[in-house]
């Protein structure tokens, strides 16, 4: 009997567990020493993956005749980011993924300084070859922890107009990127202007941890979110947050920005609410430390 060899046999195997099975074609496939990698192509759409077994496990997607549009909803959230700080000039990036937000943040501010932190230097050479990743002086990725990242920045005295925290894989969050010890550390990290945008849950045990943590450690924040998907950014700054109307006459702005890319962040902005007055967890909700965060077991649909 014919026996495949076994990068045959693997291929075989991820194509079966794809979310599109019999359309989709498995162009790149790799184990790494965290995760399995695989980028998938379905006609103009071309995906990254991390773990085979689950649908929700697309990290990153772009139109392959259209690499500037953003396909993914928060994604297009994140950018909510630019209404609380319009011209970051030093942008920090947790989380690379296939490289989409770097990518626009440069064609955006050309002369902005992008750092990118990925643990997995098997994503950032995936990210280079098959999603067009871009790099140059000013533009950087490095393969490390987000968290000793952080610590050896704090160390360097730098400072970020805008941290982006988009370590998740869809049903998880490293549990030491949600503690108060760490968001204290990324706070400090932070220019007198400087914004925070994390990508979380809007829907899991983790959810009122999660807000009871933030508001510990940054104050008020705001949730933004739509019915789009189960996905909500986090954002907050250094300094009080500006109010809706400061925040409305920066609008026609950004909105002739971010239309090229597919962002409507006129939407975007109608969905945004503050915690202080959604204050959606309960008040004795305990905060996520370095000693408590069970996120394993806490993350776990409502």
């Amino acid at each position: 009997m014919f026996k495949p060899a076994l990068p045959t046999l693997l291929l075989l195997l991820l194509a079966a567990c794809s979310p599109w099975p019999g359309n989709a074609e498995v162009v790149h496939s790799e184990r790494s020493l965290y995760r399995n990698i695989m980028v998938e192509d379905k006609g103009d759409l071309r995906c990254l993956r991390f773990n085979v077994k689950q649908n929700k496990s697309n990290q990153s997607c772009l139109y392959k005749s259209q690499p500037q549009q953003l396909v993914f909803n928060y994604t297009k959230l994140l950018f909510s980011g630019l209404l609380l700080n319009s011209r970051p000039d030093n942008i920090l990036i947790i989380g690379l993924g296939g490289g989409t937000m770097s990518n626009t943040l440069h064609q955006l501010y050309p002369q902005a300084r992008i750092e990118n932190v990925e643990i997995d230097p098997a994503v950032i050479k995936v990210a280079r070859e098959y999603f067009g990743f871009f790099e140059n002086e000013r533009v950087t990725a490095t393969d490390q922890d987000g968290r000793l990242f952080i610590k050896r920045a704090l160390m360097k005295k730098q400072q970020y107009d805008w941290i982006i925290l988009d370590a998740f894989n869809g049903e998880y969050i490293p549990e030491h990127l949600l503690t108060r010890e760490f968001l204290s550390e990324a706070r400090q990290l932070l220019s007198d202007k400087g914004v925070l945008s994390a990508n979380t849950f809007s829907n899991s045990g983790l959810y009122a941890y999660e807000s009871a943590t933030y508001y510990d450690v940054f104050g008020d924040y705001f949730n933004v979110r739509n019915n789009k998907n189960e996905n909500r950014i986090i954002l907050t700054g250094k300094q009080a947050l500006p109010d809706i109307k400061t925040l409305s006459q920066r609008l026609p702005v950004l909105d002739k920005q971010l239309k090229p890319f597919g962002v409507d962040i006129k939407e975007i902005f109608a969905n945004m609410a503050l915690a202080s007055q959604e204050r959606d967890w309960p008040q004795d909700t305990r905060v996520l430390t370095d000693q408590y965060s069970p996120a394993n077991l806490l993350n776990i649909d409502k």
